[in-house]
């Protein structure tokens, strides 16, 4: 009687085996899943943690190396690999199906890195960075098969030390670390192609949401995203920390976002190309009329893209802006002038006095401020020290919202009051 398929190359069936074990795990499971942890000893969570990311590998191995020998899968049902399969019958994704398969080729090649999965000090995370290197080292005309060998136990190494983005970080100077003599000068090379790389690749575009809001895509090289994100995070942490402290939160990628706004309307434009003579500016086009009122709106640049006229207001404080004002047959009244900036030495001046925002429900400080004019640019307001007070972007966004009214208490802080609508 022949058992075809379901007897190994031993003689033995495997199936009963099989089945058995994975009744067994998940019996187990089960019984975990049944537990609350709310009421497991702290000792107990750190373990079962410790455990299950031992685990994690160890199933890890056990799939690859199934998916490493699937391909009667594939000739059964007639898919290119396992992937097809994968995608119609477990309704995995494509791209993470075949992405799996092709770990599973990879970690096939590599003992080390087979062993490291199968005794769970390697995850799978790590797996995929060291054959990707590894393939990279393969290909390398400077490399042997000597220095192969020794990449493959290094990164084995270093994984029980290292997460997954260290790991790579690590991969690309491996080769330096088993022959400096020999491999500094490629690796100059490549981080030289790498970056080049980059710089074909570097992108900006935008789009108008249609709401108030653009939608902004980029991509930079890694330096510059990282030198970003830290300037970035430099604004927003400590913001989030005074928002804890009076017992408030906010979603952290919006006070990067803020943070990133923040940096675009304080970059210095005297650092900016000259165009014509002149350096880069704003123009905002509105009437007479509706600069001077609560209400109204301004065309901002050359295209007619509607802002209020508040928020014209607002950008009069902190940009180089020019006014086109339209009288009533619009025809041009003022064109040129262009709003002055407190002088960084009046910035200096504004946080000795000040010390923080002066609106008088806030603290933060004064490094995180801007220069609001009390008497407004569109009113004749001076750029003096005695018409400024610092504001924190938020509230100077307030003392500009026609939703709320002000007034300047004798220790020079601003007290808001929400207006009430009638009618």
């Amino acid at each position: 009687m022949s058992l075809g398929r379901s007897i190994d190359h031993w003689g033995t069936n495997p199936g009963d085996l099989i089945d058995a074990a994975l009744k067994a795990i998940e019996t187990a499971l089960q019984e975990l899943l049944a537990t609350d942890p709310a009421y497991w000893r702290t000792g107990q969570k750190k373990d079962l943690l410790e455990r299950l990311e031992k685990l994690q590998a160890q199933q890890a191995a056990l799939k690859l190396r199934v998916l490493a020998t699937a391909g009667d899968i594939a000739e059964e049902t007639g898919a290119k690999d396992a992937s097809g399969w994968m995608r119609t019958e477990l309704l995995v994704d494509k791209a993470v199906a075949r992405s799996q398969v092709k770990l599973a080729a990879g970690v096939a090649k590599y003992d080390l890195v087979a062993a490291g999965l199968a005794e769970g000090v390697v995850s799978q995370d790590k797996a995929r960075v060291i054959t990707q290197t590894l393939n990279q080292i393969e290909t390398d005309p400077a490399a042997s098969a000597e220095d192969l060998i020794l990449a493959e136990k290094l990164l084995v190494d270093y994984a029980s030390q290292l997460t997954a983005n260290e790991l790579k970080i690590v991969g690309r100077r491996i080769l330096s670390e088993i022959d400096p003599e020999r491999f500094e000068a490629a690796e100059a090379k490549a981080l030289q192609r790498e970056e080049e790389h980059a710089q074909r690749r570097t992108f900006f575009s935008s789009r108008d949401n249609g709401d108030g809001t653009i939608d902004i895509h980029a991509r930079v090289s890694c330096a510059i995203g990282m030198r970003l994100r830290t300037l970035l995070d430099s604004l927003a942490q400590p913001r989030k920390l005074s928002a804890e402290d009076k017992g408030r939160k906010a979603p952290y990628d919006r006070l990067l976002g803020q943070a990133f706004a923040r940096v675009v309307e304080t970059y210095d434009v005297d650092q900016l190309p000259r165009h014509g003579g002149h350096g880069t500016t704003v123009f905002i086009t509105m009437s007479v009329e509706d600069l001077r009122k609560e209400l109204g709106t301004a065309a901002l640049g050359f295209d007619g893209e509607q802002i209020t006229a508040a928020e014209a207001r607002r950008m009069a404080c902190n940009a180089d802006l020019v006014p086109v004002v339209l009288g009533t047959d619009s025809e041009i009244l003022d064109f040129g002038r262009t709003a002055r900036l407190a002088y960084p030495i009046q910035h200096r001046a504004l946080r000795l006095r000040d010390k923080c925002c002066q609106a008088e429900d806030c603290d933060a400080p004064a490094a995180w401020t801007e220069a609001h004019h009390l008497k407004p640019w569109s009113g004749g307001g001076r750029t003096d020290l005695a018409n400024m007070v610092l504001l924190c972007p938020s509230d100077h966004r307030r003392i500009h919202d026609a939703n709320y009214g002000y007034e300047r208490l004798p220790d020079g802080r601003i007290r808001f009051t929400r207006r009430t609508r009638t009618g």
